[in-house]
């Protein structure tokens, strides 16, 4: 099993104030013989975007996929070093000298005790180093015999990309660059100086195509040096110093994007792509690979990751579905197996469904059922079929099958559908649904047979079964997929392979057969305070929360009734890492408002009578029966502020 996570248990973080950064994007994966067995994110099950919390959800999740116990794992490999890991526990626990001092093994056996009620012997626990775990998710599963393997992120133990030459079962490392010149830390801080902070970075990236970069190239140019060898320098702390000497204006979350903005995001995407070209072309000729495999979270650029495939320099290309740190727990995994067994399973993967499934369709109906009068469910026998006909109708559609994915992408598990070609269901779908900037492009599903007869993708090159590309539409298209077509006439395109999820495939086969077009818009079902669903129960969340037309959960079509039973109906629950705070001021003025017990979480404002209703919840009594009236005008704000903590996620309404 490999194991990505901080050490914090479910409700509380390790320390106060534990840095977002400190093993995010938590997750476990369970590995079998080089073969995935099961892959999930903790997010998904704790229901907070990027946790750095313990995975023991995820890792109760894969082995009950598995049948199997924790016993019966062979090993558990972390994906970082013990001493680094060690090291950075020591930070912490210097800087909160209240927090009681344990080291990462201890931690990890004791958490695996909490969460599983099962002993992890010492001896079955190993620590792999990150670049190391990045590298053996990509490698491998590029089903590649040879390859320059190459990871970029914001940093590993000492190094924050890596270079690495894979023949057959033997992987070794080439060269690294040092966290002070980390491409991930600079793509973060020019992040930081457009309004947006960690984890934002692909909000840059399809904020650029509307910039020109030449507005800021000089300023940038004494920042970076591309040095022989592939070597390079790329000071990122004199960024924010650089900037202010040209007169650029920092954005403000919330604030209108100015021209100053879009030109300095084009900026920072060309420095990006300029200093990761250099160094990964000066490897392929050392090495003479043509193949190219990459992970780590500048994986995730898409816009650099579609210049490598369309730049000649490599036959094909291998971004990894997961290339964030939640891929680093599969590297971990495969690493130890192959040290362990002496080979190294190489397999192209073709899916990351990966994650729970859903339950058996009596269960969803019954899950469905308790919804009644809130919602309106059909049973349909000729799913695709209906479905297609909605999406061209107009309808935008929530669309739930199979077992979850993992990685950052709905690859049509998890996913929201529309059609591509009406400009305007872009913004319906930011605003509507996503709650999000209206700039922000959407990515097109399509049937990998007709691929490229819509999207320049270079011949010979496999053709990507994930979102990891942004490829060109070609131009006679462009009108006709006008909500998946980016300013620049780009898109980051999925290919379904009817052999890889059929359901979904057929789903596009009937649009075809309605409009001519073989595409979907598809973006990953959430909204904006969330990850992606996981459950039936988390599906129905969000479809009430949103502008969403319908749901479809297996065969089941959800839709919202014209009059439906009020929100007085529902049952309450604060979510666990929820928490009310209150403030009395000198006039003795009381303020509150509803926060996380997390890093960074949102603070929403409440009135006084909201505050007190939630420190009455207690998980039986309706709202009603709280003493809320959904027809008194009197009670209109307090409902208001419940259904607007329902949308944050700082609360759930039940069914009874």
């Amino acid at each position: 099993m490999g194991l990505n996570c901080c050490f914090s248990p479910p409700t509380e973080d390790i320390v106060p104030g534990l840095p977002q950064w400190f093993f995010h994007d938590a997750s476990a994966v369970l590995v079998h013989d080089g073969h995935v067995v099961a892959a999930v994110e903790q997010e998904r099950l704790n229901r907070i975007k990027h946790t750095n919390r313990f995975a023991g959800d995820a890792a109760r999740a894969c082995l009950a996929q598995a049948g199997i116990k924790l016993g019966d794992v062979d090993s558990v490999a972390f994906f970082f070093d013990e001493a680094w890991t060690d090291k950075e526990l020591f930070h912490q626990y210097t800087e909160h000298p209240g927090v009681g001092i344990r080291w990462a093994r201890d931690l990890i056996t004791a958490r695996f005790a909490e969460a599983l009620e099962e002993d992890l012997p010492e001896e079955r626990l190993t620590f792999v180093a990150h670049h190391d775990s990045h590298a053996y998710s990509a490698y491998p599963q590029s089903g590649y015999d040879d390859a320059l393997v190459v990871v970029m992120d914001g940093r590993g133990e000492e190094e924050s990309s890596s270079v690495y030459t894979a023949n057959g079962d033997k992987v070794e490392l080439l060269a690294t660059n040092t966290p002070e010149n980390s491409i991930g830390h600079w793509y973060t801080a020019g992040t930081e100086l457009i309004g947006y902070g960690l984890f934002d970075e692909y909000k840059v990236m399809g904020l650029a195509p509307y910039g020109d970069p030449d507005t800021y190239a000089a300023a940038l140019a004494p920042l970076y040096d591309l040095l022989p060898d592939g070597d390079f320098r790329l000071d990122f702390t004199k960024l924010r110093t650089t900037m202010f000497r040209t007169g650029f204006t920092p954005r403000r979350k919330g604030e209108p994007f100015e021209q100053q903005h879009k030109d300095f995001a084009a900026a920072l995407q060309q420095v990006t792509e300029r200093v990761a070209t250099h160094l990964i072309s000066h490897w392929q000729r050392v090495t003479g690979h043509r193949r190219l495999a990459i992970a780590g979270g500048v994986g995730q650029n898409c816009t650099l990751n579609g210049k490598l495939l369309a730049g000649g320099t490599f036959d094909d290309v291998f971004v990894h579905p997961a290339a964030h740190d939640a891929g680093a727990a599969l590297g971990a995994a495969l690493k130890v197996q192959a040290d362990t067994s002496g080979r190294l399973t190489r397999r192209r993967v073709r899916d990351v469904y990966w994650g729970k499934p859903l339950p058996a369709p009596d269960r969803t109906a019954e899950t469905l059922a308790r919804w009644r009068g809130f919602v309106e469910v059909e049973r349909l026998t000729r799913t695709e079929q209906r479905v297609a006909e909605l999406l061209a109708d107009g309808k935008v559609v929530a669309w739930v099958q199979g077992r979850s994915e993992f990685g950052p992408r709905a690859l049509g598990n998890r996913s929201i559908l529309a059609d591509p070609r009406p400009e305007e269901n872009r913004q319906r779908v930011n605003l509507l649904v996503k709650k999000r900037e209206t700039y922000r492009p959407f990515a097109p599903s399509v049937q990998a047979e007709n691929v490229r007869e819509y999207f320049d993708i270079p011949e010979g090159a496999t053709v990507s079964d994930f979102m990891v590309f942004t490829v060109p539409v070609r131009e006679h298209h462009r009108a006709g997929l006008g909500a998946v077509t980016h300013v620049d006439g780009t898109a980051r395109v999925h290919a379904v392979d009817r052999a890889v999820n059929e359901r979904f495939w057929l789903l596009l086969e009937e649009f075809e057969a309605r409009t001519g077009v073989p595409v979907l818009l598809n973006t990953s079902f959430n909204n904006h305070a969330e990850p992606i669903v996981d459950s039936v129960e988390d599906a129905v969340r969000t479809f009430l929360t949103t502008g969403l037309d319908h749901l479809v959960v297996d065969d089941f079509l959800v839709s919202k009734p014209t009059t439906g039973r009020p929100l007085t109906d529902l049952v309450p629950v604060l979510e666990p890492y929820a928490r009310i705070e209150r403030r009395v001021d000198a006039a003795k003025n009381e303020s509150a408002w509803v926060t996380g017990n997390y890093t960074k979480a949102k603070r929403i404002p409440v009135g006084a009578r909201t505050a007190l209703l939630l420190e009455r919840f207690d998980g039986v009594r309706t709202l009603g029966e709280l003493g809320l009236d959904a027809a008194d005008p009197a009670d209109a704000d307090v409902l208001d502020e419940v259904e607007a903590l329902w949308g944050d996620r700082f609360l759930d309404l039940r069914p009874r």
